[in-house]
């Protein structure tokens, strides 16, 4: 959380190297958020380029003060139920007072969701044992890098070093399967 903090006062004074070291380390997980509520992995592309865009362009007058993670997935989930909602509008959706009729994913959107699943399945099993659990741990389970240190009896850099090669290894496997679909 402190690292985060350091990271946004970075980026509010225009360090770019603060903003990459926050892109990298929450796009991959707010990039599987969005897809979980929109079902549709491109629209979540979309939803976080965006924000890491706004968040850049009007970072003179970002204020987070407790925890950049929770305004991040706040704001992914705030702009992944407007983007359900204009899409909903689009296909002509009934809406109620502040209640949205959300329909069930359509089947593009279900199915972009499992091949995603696929791909992180796919990539954990090619990854080493260890690695493949610290992504596991860190991931699924969501526990800190510090707690799985402690749990696995290494070094929090040993586990920060392991989570990077997952996440490449992770993007690596999705840019193929994009240029491949």
């Amino acid at each position: 959380m402190v690292e985060d903090l350091l990271l946004v006062t970075g980026i509010r004074n225009g360090d770019f190297n603060a903003f990459g070291k926050l892109f990298r380390k929450y796009y991959s997980p707010l990039l599987y958020y969005a897809a979980g509520i929109t079902g549709s992995l491109d629209t979540a592309e979309d939803i976080i380029q965006d924000l890491f865009f706004v968040i850049w362009r009007d970072r003179s007058k970002l204020n987070i003060f407790i925890s950049a993670k929770s305004y991040l997935y706040r704001a992914v989930r705030n702009r992944a139920l407007q983007a359900m909602q204009r899409n909903g509008r689009e296909t002509g959706l009934s809406q109620t007072g502040n209640n949205m009729d959300i329909p069930d994913p359509n089947a593009s959107g279900d199915m972009e969701y499992k091949e995603l699943e696929g791909i992180i399945a796919r990539s954990m099993a090619s990854m080493p044992r260890r690695r493949a659990l610290i992504f596991r741990m860190h991931r699924f389970e969501e526990m800190k890098y510090k707690e799985i240190a402690k749990k696995l009896s290494l070094s929090v850099k040993t586990v920060e070093a392991e989570m990077t090669k997952a996440l490449k290894l992770l993007k690596q496997e999705i840019e193929i399967h994009h240029q491949q679909s």
